[in-house]
């Protein structure tokens, strides 16, 4: 019996090759032959503190061939054998009512954080038959209720790599934050979440972007300034608050863009006093436990909207499929190093900042 090799994390930072069935295909199914595992923070994270003991074979950002297809799935999705597509991570109930308004990631059936039996590529149990359920594979199944999208002609696997990150910064920046023509951003982080908002705010029309990073971000910021930053400022070598005062007139930014992943509350209050007086927008990301001193009495004195960051929707996903398409940004800076199934261990620390230097998207190659 044919077999496909997975890398399964089986403990906090630890993982071991190892092969499963080759499954079989029903008629509403297929099977994806993987080219690009993309791997982000979220990966760091996960590796280093599992959500749980399962064992499971990460990888959420995915792109392959459809190697195999039901005819059901055909009829139903409209892909067949060959086509180059994205899945994405989130697997849909299709029933609940959060699936009818097509806001599928709030769907319980993927949502792992409370669903023990919540199917999510790149978190659910490998355990779990038929065993599939992430990127760091050879292969990964495909049941009736996936997402996938086609990936457009000219956009090679790895660049297609970065449609999660672009996508989230789609979401994020146009449809949360309201970024558009002539507006103001202020983007902290220039992870590849924060250069991907940078794409898309410069996209969207917006007339000043401003992207904070640290001194160990330098390479980074050079492809800020590259994907259309306006400005980049060193948070541990200027006084960012000063700065972005000076650039603005006094007037402060119309958006803030927290892309820092949760580094402390110094990004978050950096970003409440970098707004402008009345009615700015501030998008964070949630991973804050607690926030002793919130500014609550700022906040509304100054009329600012929070809103969290929360994954990506199809229109946004497919948005982003576009914008690589188009090739107006130079996006493969952002897609910056390649590794084998055998080395998911140093891929993943190195987006994290250990291991090879300078990575900022790493793709995954299983048949490399």
């Amino acid at each position: 019996m044919e077999r496909v090799l997975a890398a399964v994390r089986v403990g906090p930072s630890k993982t071991e090759i190892r092969d499963f069935p080759m499954p079989d295909i029903p008629q509403d199914s297929a099977l994806l032959k993987m080219e690009v595992g993309g791997i982000c923070g979220t990966d760091v994270k996960m590796y280093e503190t599992p959500p749980s003991k399962a064992p499971v074979i990460m990888g959420h950002e995915n792109i392959g061939y459809i190697a195999k297809a039901g005819r059901e799935f055909t009829t139903r999705k409209g892909f067949r054998e060959g086509d180059l597509v994205f899945v994405e991570h989130y697997v849909m109930c299709g029933r609940c009512e959060w699936c009818h308004l097509g806001q599928y990631r709030h769907c319980e059936n993927t949502d792992w954080r409370y669903n023990p039996d919540a199917i999510r590529y790149g978190y659910t149990s490998a355990e779990r038959t038929p065993h599939l359920w992430g990127g760091f594979a050879q292969y990964m199944y495909l049941p009736w209720n996936s997402v996938v999208h086609q990936v457009p002609k000219g956009v090679t696997p790895e660049l297609a790599g970065l449609v999660t990150p672009l996508s989230n910064g789609v979401e994020w920046s146009l449809f949360d934050g309201g970024v558009g023509y002539n507006s103001t951003v202020l983007i902290q982080g220039p992870g590849q979440q924060g250069l991907s908002q940078t794409v898309v705010c410069k996209q969207a029309g917006a007339s000043l972007i401003v992207v904070t990073g640290r001194s160990k971000d330098g390479a980074r910021m050079e492809v800020a300034k590259a994907l259309g930053a306006d400005y980049v400022i060193d948070v541990q070598k200027e006084n960012a608050l000063a700065r972005i005062m000076e650039i603005t007139g006094g007037k402060g930014v119309d958006v803030v863009l927290d892309c820092t992943a949760g580094a402390g509350t110094t990004p978050v209050l950096l970003g409440v006093d970098a707004l402008k007086r009345r009615g700015g927008t501030i998008v964070v990301q949630g991973e804050l436990a607690e926030f002793p001193n919130f500014p609550l009495a700022k906040i509304t004195a100054k009329s600012i909207t929070i809103k969290s960051a929360r994954g990506h929707s199809y229109k946004a996903c497919e948005l982003a499929l576009q914008q690589l398409a188009s090739r107006r940004f130079p996006l493969d800076k952002v897609t910056t190093h390649t590794f084998g199934l055998k080395d998911v261990d140093l891929a993943i620390k190195s987006v994290g900042g250990q291991g090879v230097p300078d990575v900022i998207h790493a793709s995954l190659m299983p048949w490399r």
